[in-house]
């Protein structure tokens, strides 16, 4: 199978289309300073802001992160074109600034099963237990019992608790239907902070796995308080066969290296992009394989089970508290079943596969899928971080 070419990133496809508008912050790697910087984007550049913000989590941490980041002054590290182009590994000039992810010491949590094509999808998981042959036998099965549209059904509600009932009798509840039209959402931890990739970067696939997909999101920005100030997109890389072998492996399914995409910006909320924006967001798939196969879906938060503030509180409370604030993957309703192989046997990734995740008011984040063990190791955490910081005078 022919090998992808490196991955090309273009600055107006990365970008919002009202980019002009948008109060978008980010975090560039930059070589002299041997650390990372803060940056905004401003008309097509980039510039560090790091004096004023010097981590992501600091900026998230302002009353008003879109009105604070507009004021901030900045030292120009280019053009936003020339950041992107040195961003994919295997053309990076060491000596030049790269773009990485839009967070840092954020934890990084997922709320799953927020959507009811994604939902009966993980029953299909969970009862297939990781055979892609027995999972199309039994989604017509899970279909005849539930249908296959409960979006407009309000997880907890009287109405939920009587479908939960009827389902019980039917011997077909299932962990994954509790969190899905239970009162608890399912909010698990992703990856660890300060792990994540950002756009044109490779994302990792374990190869134990034979049966994967990445899962388009929007991914919240949250900071301690609980407020929500912004939103970026995400690829929560999910290893389908080793999560239907048991719930159990959720985090040896969900966190690996490089399996956490988050970018291209964060996107803070003002008076141009609110959270009922983030609620009316359709994002777009598109996977680009090596041998010639595309996929291309999308998941419309308008579909959504559970209210994004809803997730929100869910994750931090009077009960739970993240004292650098946290990115939150809000769910895909995009699951993904088109053959690739053979007929019947539905979709998996190849290494080498290019995947775009996008939304008009996000931008676009690209990653190409490699093996973990192929993947740039991570060795840049909060302590280091911290050292670094301090060496240049920004704590």
């Amino acid at each position: 199978m022919p090998a992808m070419p490196p991955i090309r990133l273009d600055a107006a496809a990365t970008l919002p289309a009202d980019a002009s508008r948008a109060a978008l912050a980010g975090r560039a790697w930059l070589p002299a300073a041997g650390g990372p910087a803060t940056i905004v984007v401003r008309d097509g550049h980039a510039f560090d802001v790091s004096i004023a913000f010097p981590t992501m989590r600091d900026l998230c941490e302002t009353p008003d992160p879109a009105a604070a980041l507009r004021a901030a002054g900045g030292t120009p590290l280019g053009t936003l074109q020339a950041l992107l182009d040195n961003t994919p590994p295997e053309v990076r000039d060491l000596t030049r600034p790269w773009l990485l992810a839009p967070c840092d010491l954020h934890a990084i949590k997922a709320a799953g099963v927020t959507f009811a094509v994604s939902m009966l999808e993980r029953v299909i998981e969970e009862r297939a237990r990781g055979s892609a042959d027995a999972a199309n036998a039994i989604r017509g099965e899970v279909a005849r019992l539930i249908g296959d549209d409960l979006s407009k059904l309000r997880p907890g509600s009287d109405e939920a608790m009587a479908l939960k009932k009827v389902l019980v009798e039917q011997g077909a509840w299932s962990q994954y239907l509790e969190v899905g039209i239970g009162p608890d959402a399912e909010i698990f931890t992703k990856a660890p902070a300060m792990s994540a990739v950002g756009t044109g970067m490779d994302a990792g696939l374990h190869p134990m796995s034979s049966w994967n997909n990445p899962e388009p999101e929007v991914v919240l920005a949250i900071a301690s308080s609980g407020a929500v100030v912004g939103a970026a997109l995400g690829n929560d890389v999910n290893l389908r066969d080793v999560e239907g072998r048991s719930a159990l492996l959720l985090g040896k399914a969900k966190d690996n290296t490089a399996s956490c995409a988050i970018g291209p910006f964060s996107r803070f909320f003002d008076a141009h992009f609110t959270m009922d924006d983030v609620r009316a967001t359709t994002v777009s798939l598109t996977v680009d394989g090596p041998e010639g196969f595309v996929l291309e879906g999308t998941s419309s938060l308008s579909k959504i089970s559970r209210d994004p503030a809803d997730l929100a509180a869910q994750t931090l409370s009077v009960h739970h508290q993240y004292p650098d604030g946290a990115m939150l993957f809000l769910g895909t309703m995009f699951a993904p079943i088109k053959a690739r192989h053979a007929p019947g046997q539905g979709f998996t990734h190849v290494y080498g596969d290019r995947v775009t995740i996008s939304a008009p008011a996000l931008g676009a984040l690209v990653n190409r899928m490699r093996r973990t063990d192929e993947c740039e190791r991570w060795t840049f955490g909060a302590g280091a971080l911290m050292r670094n910081l301090a060496r240049r005078g920004l704590l």
